[in-house]
């Protein structure tokens, strides 16, 4: 890459990933309207086919003359094509197909456990992990090769375990997840803080945080706007509103898969006097299950949904018929920011800013004290020209602890199940989760469940497994 006037030209970004229908089109669009950056993006995808889409896609927005980012995109054959002198390396992949996800998230159900997501904890989180670890194993392998400087960022979940293999694999890496759910949460403080305060048009950004857990089960300890302390807001908001919730303008749980009414969140606070900093459904899939997962009954009593997959199958059917449209011209990509933090992180590590952002990298430097240094722990860290330097986040309080701990132990289960095809400690995972527990199942159940569910996700699978 090169530097000058403000500017950096000539970055090679590599997309593993880039047939992708969700995360490539916001990136691309993110990078359109930026004219700080400018280069290559390489695509790279075992779906050939849906990565020269995305290269159309993308170079269609590069001549569009309402765009100030310009980026030549390309899609390459191997995996070392696209990696090879990468500066920047993206990995958003879906591992398997929703065919394998519909029974990560809906065979649980015939024990009473329900998912709001299924891809990060409980039984569908760890069984996605057995296929996608080793996935991500081939890929630390191909980055130590071909572009070992390179930064590695990483949107696929489950996000905590991806980042955890990268660094088992390749320990020098230079990777990090990023994740928009503390995005989200700040943006509900901000909504609240405008309607108590009566104060206008707060950027979410000025909403000053303090962010420790692991991802998707996040936390804030302190929280404030320009020296306005938000806890006693937030819980006085919480006293008056508990039972209808937050309803966020531009979005309302009864009519999307996506939202909530925040009601989980607010029952985490009164427990635990932390807000809790991720949506409702995956907060809910980190505690015990007859908690908020109950049933789908108590599930709508706390005002959010279960995301089926029948819902995401419909959804990759309406992506795939966008994507043929927006190849073929008849519709144009909307030129609208997606409040992403991806591009900003990437100007940073080129030396063109310097933010603080939430990322998800190892606890070695104990930002979290009270977890085990190879835990992938998710805070607050400095992004600054080609470093990242975490901040010291501070302790969980011990109730917050004990819920994470169960999550951070079965990362370390999963991880070796993942590298070794033991399917005893995938028995062990699935007897230690929360979600799992919260029903009491008999272990003869518990195991016959994990079985199942190993048998049909059998085709991405390593040999190991079979044996």
């Amino acid at each position: 890459m090169k530097y000058a006037d403000n500017k950096i030209t000539d970055l090679n970004i590599a997309y593993i990933g880039g047939g992708s229908r969700g995360w490539a089109w916001t990136f691309m669009t993110d990078l359109s309207m930026d004219d700080s950056l400018s280069g290559t993006i390489r695509l790279y995808d075992i779906d050939e086919e849906a990565a020269k889409h995305n290269e159309i896609i993308g170079n269609h927005l590069t001549e569009r003359p309402d765009t100030i980012g310009k980026w030549n995109y390309t899609t390459c054959k191997t995996i070392g094509d696209a990696l090879t002198g990468a500066d920047f390396v993206v990995i958003s992949i879906l591992p398997g197909t929703f065919d394998e996800m519909e029974s990560d998230v809906h065979l649980p159900e015939r024990l009473g456990i329900y998912q709001s997501v299924g891809d990060t904890a409980g039984p569908g989180g760890i069984i996605r992990s057995l296929r996608t670890l080793p996935m991500f194993v081939d890929i630390a392998n191909a980055i130590k090769e071909y572009c070992p400087k390179a930064w590695v960022i990483n949107y696929t979940n489950p996000m905590t375990l991806c980042v955890k293999v990268l660094y088992h694999t390749f320990p020098e890496i230079k990777a990090f997840g990023c994740c928009h759910e503390v995005f989200g949460t700040q943006k509900v403080l901000k909504g609240i803080c405008e309607e108590v305060t009566g104060i206008k048009d707060i950027d979410r950004r000025d909403i000053m945080v303090n962010v420790l857990g692991i991802n998707h089960f996040t936390w804030f300890d302190q929280a404030s706007y320009k020296g306005l302390d938000l806890f006693p807001i937030y819980r006085d908001y919480i006293d008056k509103h508990f039972e209808e919730g937050y309803n966020e303008p531009d979005r309302n749980w009864a009519n999307s898969t996506f939202a909530c009414a925040h009601r989980v969140k607010f029952d985490l606070f009164r427990r635990y006097g932390l807000i809790a900093a991720a949506g409702d459904r995956h907060l809910a899939e980190f505690m015990p299950g007859n908690e908020y997962l109950n049933d789908p009954e108590t599930v709508k009593s706390w005002k959010f949904g279960l995301t089926t997959v029948a819902w995401r199958k419909n959804d990759l059917k309406e992506r795939l018929a966008k994507s043929a449209r927006l190849v073929s011209g008849e519709q144009e990509i909307e030129l609208k920011p997606s409040g992403e933090e991806g591009i900003l992180l990437i100007k940073s590590l080129c030396g063109l800013d310097r933010v603080v952002s939430n990322v998800n990298i190892p606890n070695t430097n104990l930002q979290i004290p009270n977890l085990p240094a190879s835990a992938v722990v998710e805070t607050n860290a400095v992004f600054s020209r080609d470093s990242i330097k975490p901040l010291i986040a501070g302790n969980l309080p011990e109730g917050v602890l004990n819920l994470v701990k169960p999550h951070v132990e079965n990362h370390e289960y999963t991880l070796q199940a993942a590298l070794t095809c033991d399917r005893e400690l995938v028995y062990k995972a699935f007897l230690n989760d929360p979600l799992v527990k919260g029903h009491n199942p008999s272990v003869e159940d518990v195991k016959k469940l994990a079985d199942d569910m190993i048998e049909n996700t059998m085709k991405y699978l390593p040999e190991g497994w079979r044996k």
